[in-house]
């Protein structure tokens, strides 16, 4: 195992090049100097990722790095906010370089897809720890907040729930599923796909948006305290994976309403924009699942006309 500094870490996978014109001054300096377009509100998100906790120690690096990126992007697209650029800091048990390698080839692969440009950040020896913050752009007063959703909107999600959570309930083994089953959860556990492509639209037809973290019951109450409004939602009419359909009613509908880790979004819209919001959506291959309604109340959530039990999803400071 080859053992090398902080800097030529740096300099050897974190200098990928290639920066757009707003990057005036990169990685390689002690801070970076970038622009913000005219007319434009800079989206700012940062989140860590700590080895036992958001992934199992025995997750490949590749996995860790592509994922670590993923789910800040998705909170990006929960904003409607155009990608641009992030900064990352890493602590390090020891200088692996395959390791490092790894991490940062899933890390400049996803940034790639999503024209986001690594341009600053920090290395150190500690427990295993990645920090991702990004940096995106969102017309002026238009970014998607919780706090905006309406009476008689619709309530809606992205792609299917469920999966990450029973792919870390399968790699911790407290699941079996048949072999093809059990790789795709554990894919979507390791590979989340961020909906940013949706930006666009959801910027045209949303009044409140969020991203799935820690569980669709959880994160729809966010919004509803954050509105003041009341909701009610379907069980039946949650999207799941053929992988989940596997899987008895109880536990498909524990893993979909309260398993986090999905990073789908979750929004409301009129149901007028409906019909051309699920066409324009299904042209980028992004499924979209009407799951119930924000009413009259004017708080709860009712789910399958029963309130809430108060079930969560994944709290750090939790004593449960």
């Amino acid at each position: 195992m080859a053992q090398v500094s902080e800097f030529d870490l740096i300099r050897d996978y974190f200098r990928w090049g290639g920066s757009p014109d707003s990057v005036r001054v990169g990685v390689g300096d002690d801070a970076a100097i970038l622009r913000v377009p005219q007319g434009c509100e800079l989206v700012v998100s940062v989140d860590t990722f700590n080895a036992g906790i958001h992934f199992p120690h025995e997750t490949p690096p590749h996995a860790i790095g592509y994922k670590a990126l993923a789910v800040n992007l998705s909170d990006l697209a929960a904003m409607g906010a155009t990608p641009a650029w992030f900064t990352l800091a890493i602590s390090l048990p020891q200088a692996d370089t395959h390791w490092v390698a790894e991490l940062a080839r899933g890390m400049r692969e996803l940034a790639q897809q999503h024209n986001i440009f690594l341009v600053g950040g920090d290395t150190t020896r500690g427990a295993l720890s990645i920090t991702v913050q990004v940096m995106g752009f969102v017309p002026c007063g238009a970014g998607l907040l919780r706090s905006h959703a309406q009476h008689g909107d619709l309530i809606a999600v992205s792609g299917t729930l469920g999966d990450a959570a029973a792919g870390l309930a399968v790699v911790q083994q407290r699941l079996q599923l048949p072999t093809a089953a059990a790789d795709y959860c554990v894919h979507r556990l390791n590979y989340p796909t961020p909906r940013n492509p949706l930006s666009d639209l959801l910027l045209q037809y949303a009044h409140a948006c969020m991203d799935i973290s820690d569980g669709l019951v959880a994160d729809l109450e966010h919004i509803l305290r954050a509105s003041g409004v009341g909701a009610r939602l379907d069980r039946e009419l949650v999207p799941c994976s053929a992988a989940l359909q596997l899987m008895s009613e109880a536990q498909r509908l524990n893993f979909a309403l309260s398993g986090g880790d999905d990073y789908e979004l979750l929004f409301t819209l009129p149901s007028s924009a409906l019909p051309v919001l699920t066409r324009a959506a299904g042209s980028l291959g992004v499924r979209i699942t009407v799951i119930g309604q924000v009413d009259e109340m004017q708080q709860g959530l009712l789910i399958n006309h029963r309130f809430s039990d108060g079930r969560r999803g994944y709290e750090h400071f939790s004593s449960e």
